[in-house]
């Protein structure tokens, strides 16, 4: 799995710094390549990649599109740990870029990362037709504003020290990360002009793995180290953050959690072995411990 994983992260990033390359340079791109190439683990990509795999399309195609995708992950996590956001002053072992660059470049680098990613998904590099550049602009932009990313980080603030229902949580970390991940699982199935069904039924497979992802995060904050995780750990807690540990306690968290590889497996069984490489991601983003 890990062999897979470097594979990805390894081509994502060739792609992305010879696209960045071939742009004129700007003050702000030192600090956008530090949010960009600081050892993510490209789990969104591979996600993309497995669900490519199951309706055979071609892997430079999806490496383009994981491109974008952690280009708006990357954006994400800058802004994130601003201050004004969750205030972290460690990212993956290292300063947080409001940290190394100040607090207005990485706002600006945040941004700029997140237009680069329609940049890319607009891009000659990527062949496919302009229709359905138009259609993956159009999911992964509602992926990431105020009914994605940025809307789930509003509600992760505004839900701090109150006592917030399980069904509300689960909303929040499906806005917050699971659109992202909606939107991996959706893409293939854009390319290969699948019904609006179909789409739909992928990306709740996404919304269910990005709530997948999240818990395994919040687990990793309850009982991970710094020294392990790459960032500060116990952080929740200590603000109040409503998690599905702080309501439902930490075994029954991990029971909710293997239910819902379960829920998505079972929803997978008809791509029999095709699936493998999924289901082997699935465990993997359940049990790593950063």
């Amino acid at each position: 799995m890990q062999r897979k994983l470097n594979k990805i992260a390894k081509d994502t990033n060739l792609f992305l710094r010879r696209f960045i390359a071939k742009q004129k340079k700007s003050n702000l791109i030192v600090a956008m390549k530090y949010g960009l190439f600081s050892g993510g683990k490209k789990i969104r990509s591979k996600i993309l990649i497995d669900v490519g795999f199951l309706f055979k399309l071609d892997y430079k195609t999806l490496i383009v599109i994981g491109a974008a995708v952690e280009c708006i992950h990357a954006y994400s996590l800058i802004h994130d740990d601003l201050p004004c956001m969750d205030d972290d002053s460690i990212r993956r072992g290292k300063p947080s870029a409001h940290i190394k660059f100040g607090e207005a470049t990485a706002v600006l680098a945040g941004n700029s990362l997140l237009t680069m990613a329609f940049e890319i998904l607009s891009h000659k590099d990527l062949r496919i037709s302009e229709k359905i550049k138009i259609d993956l602009i159009n999911k992964i932009s509602e992926s990431s504003g105020h009914l994605g990313i940025a809307g789930g980080q509003y509600l992760d603030l505004n839900y701090e020290r109150k006592k917030i229902s399980k069904k509300k949580i689960e909303e929040m970390e499906i806005k917050k990360t699971g659109k992202l991940f909606s939107f991996c699982c959706a893409a293939p199935l854009i390319i290969k002009k699948k019904n609006k069904s179909d789409i739909k039924k992928f990306e709740n497979i996404g919304a269910d793995i990005g709530l997948l992802f999240q818990v395994a995060d919040d687990l990793i904050d309850y009982k991970g180290s710094l020294l392990v995780a790459g960032k500060k750990t116990g952080k929740d807690k200590k603000k109040g953050k409503a998690t599905l540990i702080s309501l439902l306690g930490y075994k029954n968290t991990i029971k909710y959690a293997n239910n819902l590889i379960l829920r998505i497996k079972s929803k997978l069984k008809k791509y029999g072995s095709k699936s493998r490489n999924l289901s082997e991601t699935l465990n993997y983003i359940l049990n790593r411990n950063k």
